[in-house]
């Protein structure tokens, strides 16, 4: 049997520690840096040098659900985020898993849930799989303390969201929503400039892009993002991007009302959600059958702030009603879900289990829920009546 000391050698060599940052950490913090080694989780810690402190960031060793366009854009925004490490690949075929993992460098390969829960060398997992899956599979890594970066719309419903974070909290593992656009540096600049618009009246949030899968969809060729099976449609695919930023900035609203442009299969291909939230109104309008040229707007009564894309908060201008104007300075990228995956590092780093993203997604989808039920639109998912 290994001794302590050989099973801490070993786990000190497999995180590439040099004997004198060790030996930092050992003065520094005692039996918590014998307990962050001995975890199979990542931990940033500052180590006391010469009177300076030093931040040593050690890598979380990923595993990616999902060969998609999605996971190529998170992998290519990955590269600019420290402490990322892309360990695995998980697919349905071991053909496709081995085939992905060689274009960006993987070691470790799966076709099986449960070995890829079981590895010991992952630490988190991304989820990029289609709607109707991200519960079970979100849930099944969590309860082998895997943490978990699930894409959104992170549930089907409600009621599958509050078993994911019940078994992240009883696993102390961190679970979070990849929504990219509340992460990015520009929904910061908005929630901080929110005070210069005055008292706030109304928000316009749209999100309207023609899909090329609705070609297909007029030809009879129904892909996931048209397949109610799969708890998709233009208000899981798109229109969350209105919901989530609504609810993050304003929290729930008093009323909600709704409509929807229903197609032949009964998935939602464009709607309208209406808000009342007292002495402010909202509107969130979203479609995947239609191209919309409209920027987002939040109407003060001192100003109005234009955001040019509501899903990429990047371009953000204050229009005051004194004439004046202010450009929000705002850093510009195209892998802009770096931020998501930034975020998600730390809150590993902090053992952060119970963090406000959580409670966002968690209204995002009860009012989806309500959206739906007054839409007749109904998934598999969904429990019963």
């Amino acid at each position: 049997m290994r001794s302590t000391a050989e099973g801490q050698r070993q786990r000190i060599n497999e995180l590439g520690l040099s004997e004198n940052v060790w030996a930092a950490w050992r003065t520094a913090y005692g039996k918590l840096a014998i307990d962050a080694i001995a975890s199979p989780m990542l931990y940033c810690f500052y180590i006391i040098t010469g009177g300076k402190e030093r931040q040593e960031t050690l890598m979380v060793r990923f595993a990616v659900i999902g060969t998609n366009i999605i996971t190529d854009m998170f992998l290519e925004a990955a590269k600019e985020v420290e402490g990322f490490v892309l360990r695995g690949v998980y697919s349905r075929t071991m053909e496709r898993a081995q085939a992905y993992a060689a274009r960006y460098g993987a070691e470790r390969t799966f076709d099986s849930l449960e070995e890829l829960a079981a590895c010991e060398e992952i630490d988190a997992v991304y989820i990029a799989s289609p709607n109707s899956l991200h519960a079970a599979q979100t849930i099944r890594m969590l309860r082998a303390e895997k943490h978990v970066l699930c894409e959104k719309t992170i549930a089907s419903n409600l009621r599958e969201f509050e078993e994911m974070k019940r078994t992240a909290e009883e696993h102390q593992t961190v679970l979070l929503e990849a929504m990219r656009s509340v992460h990015a540096p520009g929904f910061r600049a908005i929630r901080e400039n929110l005070k210069k618009l005055g008292v706030i009246r109304r928000i316009s949030f749209q999100f309207c892009k023609y899909s090329s899968r609705y070609d297909n969809y007029k030809k009879g060729v129904i892909e996931n993002a048209f397949n109610p099976v799969l708890s998709n449609g233009a208000l899981m695919d798109i229109g969350v991007y209105c919901v989530h930023p609504a609810v993050a900035l304003f929290g729930m609203p008093k009323q909600i009302k709704s409509s929807a442009l229903k197609l032949s299969n009964g998935v939602d291909g464009a709607g309208t959600i209406l808000l009342e939230y007292g002495e402010m109104q909202g509107e969130l309008v979203y479609s995947k059958i239609s191209d919309s040229r409209v920027a987002s707007q939040i109407q003060g009564e001192d100003g109005t702030m234009v955001i040019g894309e509501i899903q990429n908060p990047q371009d953000v201008v204050i229009y005051y009603r004194t004439g004046e104007t202010e450009k929000l300075s705002i850093p510009q990228t195209d892998r802009d879900m770096c931020y998501e995956i930034r975020d998600f590092l730390e809150l590993i780093a902090k053992k952060n289990a119970r963090h406000p993203w959580l409670s966002y997604s968690g209204m995002e989808l009860e009012l989806m829920d309500e959206v739906r039920r007054q839409q007749g639109i109904i998934f598999p998912a969904d429990p019963a009546e």
